[in-house]
Formats: structure tokens, sequence, C-alpha cells
């Protein structure tokens, strides 16, 4: 049996056939930050930013992006979401904005990359609304934090914080 799932015998590129797989719920949360000036987060708290409402621009660009995981990320399976959620806290103490995203199915595989697309997106979405005031912002810290449902069970961040705790 050949030990990499996304190569074939002849070592080509190969979608994982999830056909014998049960069905379960799924669901996976990830997050991400852009750190940015206190005055380009008070533009977008006061909605005074010139390209419009930032939060919810990027909202819906994450919830997009996870629909679109499967065109985006080569082998991942087109999936039924039932449940896209991206949601922002402005954590201006710490000069950044946390962006979650979480999704959810009930289906044969996974949506860690469904939400690591979205939150991905939804930043990236934030970076471009706010460049003409901060073209110095940064983007880090995009991982899953936790995961339910599959063969392979729960999972969480090891040693999560109660800063990024979700």
């Amino acid at each position: 049996m050949n030990a990499l799932t996304h190569v074939d015998q002849q070592g080509n590129a190969n979608m994982v056939d999830v056909s014998a797989k049960s069905e379960s719920t799924r669901q996976a949360v990830a997050e991400g930050f852009v750190y940015m000036s206190e005055e380009t987060i008070q533009q977008v708290v006061e909605h005074t930013n010139r390209k419009g409402d930032v939060l919810t621009t990027a909202k819906i660009a994450g919830i997009m992006a996870a629909k679109r995981c499967a065109d985006l990320i080569p082998l991942c399976h087109p999936l039924m979401l039932s449940k896209v959620d991206v949601d922002f806290e402005v954590q201006a103490e710490h000069g950044r904005i946390r962006t979650t995203a979480m999704c959810k199915l009930t289906g044969k595989t996974g949506v860690e990359m469904e939400a690591l697309t979205a939150v991905s997106v939804a930043t990236l979405t934030l970076f471009d609304m706010c460049k003409a005031s901060d073209p110095s912002m940064i983007i880090d810290g995009i991982k899953v934090l936790n995961k339910i449902g599959g063969k392979s069970g729960d999972w969480n961040y090891p040693n999560l914080d109660k800063e990024t705790e979700v």
C-alpha cells in the first residue's frame, strides 16, 4: 500500500477516495491575526475607512472563500458546507484584529482546509481594505484551533492559551 495519500503508485497526483468513509458531523475552527496601527484599527471600528465597511466585506470574502476552497487548493474535495461563520475581535490592546472562521458539514471528509481558507482570505481582505492607511500591516498566526468529528476524532491545538481560546 502506498504511504502517501495524495500520490498514486506511479508518483502522480491523486485525489483521495473517500467513498468508503462514514459520514459524520465535522467542524473546524481556524484563526489568524492582522496587526495594524492604532489609527487603522480606529478607522475600522468607527467605519471611517475610505473603502467602506471593512469587517462586513472581509466576512463575506471569508465565507465565499470557504465555499470555493476546492477551486483553490489542489486535490481538496468540493464540500457541501452546512455552515460557515467568520468573526472578528478587535484587540486594540495588542494592535490587531483577530479573525476566526468556523466551517461545518455532515460528510466524509474534514473541513480544516475550508476554515483555513476562510481565515486567510478574510485577513487578506482586511489588509487590502486598510493598506492605504497602513501599508506595514502584518498577517500572522493562521492556524487550526480545533476540529470535531471523523475517524480520528476531536483535536485541539496543543497548549492553547486563554488569549486565543475559542
